[in-house]
């Protein structure tokens, strides 16, 4: 598991030499298609999220206050209702027996006063959970962490290469099997979602950053436990190409682009997140695979999204 005494400016890293992989996946969700070769070039990567312990030192140092202790700006939510014009953030609340899954209302809640400090919303805390990634946190807080580092946030194709670990074009970042022989290789959802958690009881939410095997770099939990931001604003326009012109250190999309057309009505741009979390699940979310990608607005923050930070040869 991760260590308590390093400096929280110097955390554990993992320096990758870069090459040519195969990004992306032709075999589950329509926005991680086309599987297509991409060249990245050396960077470090932290090995394991960034913590509450990491955040904590964060925030002591510059007072940062983070998106979700902010009342959100009414000129930037047309017909917002009252009471979501508070401090708040979005927190997964189970719901007692099976519903439909087309409806993920049945199982988030807007939390007034949850933040990276209230995990669970008013009333919770972050006893026993310094070593667990930080969570709560929205793109201006990442960023933010990343510039008091030294560092940045990795793009896409550097994520993707990192969570592979070496296997390049595997299904998962230790293999072609989910668990194989039957061992829990991430912290990811058992049960039938959201209703059924067979996890033991204190362990179903975030586990301790390190608590499962690193993959073939040495990189803790970049599959589960958290959904991780990158600077890539979201796009589902990647084209294949071949290996001889294969993109160097390709970026996602135009900002512009990146707006949710479901909302035309709030331009709010999305960022793309990495590695699934604690709540990806056979029965409802595949994405517990370093292909998987999912689309995040940037003044939103939830109690499954975390990050790491990188740098660059200079």
């Amino acid at each position: 598991m991760i260590g308590k005494s390093f400096d929280p400016k110097s955390p554990p890293r993992v320096e990758l030499e870069g090459g040519l992989f195969r990004m992306g996946s032709d075999d589950h969700y329509d926005e991680e298609k086309p599987t297509r070769p991409v060249v990245v070039d050396a960077f470090v990567i932290d090995a394991y999220p960034v913590t509450n312990r990491d955040f904590g030192a964060f925030v002591e140092d510059t007072g940062w206050v983070t998106i979700a202790e902010i009342a959100p700006d009414p000129r930037a939510y047309p017909g917002a209702l009252p009471e979501m014009l508070q401090p708040a953030s979005l927190v997964f609340t189970p719901p007692p027996g099976a519903v439909p899954l087309h409806d993920i209302r049945a199982w988030w809640r807007f939390e007034p006063g949850a933040d990276w400090r209230h995990p669970r919303g008013r009333g919770s805390d972050l006893k026993g959970l310094d070593d667990h990634p930080v969570v709560h946190v929205a793109w201006l807080d990442v960023e933010a962490y990343a510039r008091w580092r030294g560092a940045d946030l990795p793009t896409e194709a550097e994520w993707e290469f990192a969570a592979r670990g070496g296997l390049d074009g595997a299904a998962f970042a230790w293999g072609e099997e989910l668990e194989p022989e039957g061992k829990l290789m991430a912290n990811t959802w058992q049960g039938q979602f959201p209703w059924d958690n067979r996890k033991p009881s204190g362990s179903r939410y975030t586990s301790e950053a390190g608590a499962f095997p690193p993959n073939g770099f040495g990189l803790y939990d970049m599959i589960g436990n958290t959904w991780e931001w990158t600077q890539d604003w979201w796009s589902t326009t990647a084209k294949a190409t071949k290996s001889c012109c294969a993109p160097r250190n390709p970026r996602g999309g135009d900002q512009a682009e990146s707006f949710d057309p479901a909302q035309p009505q709030i331009r709010i741009p999305r960022k793309v997140l990495k590695g699934g979390s604690h709540l990806c699940a056979p029965s409802y979310c595949r994405r517990y695979r370093p292909a998987a990608r999912h689309a995040q607005p940037v003044d939103t923050s939830t109690s499954h999204v975390g990050f790491r930070c990188v740098t660059r040869p200079a």
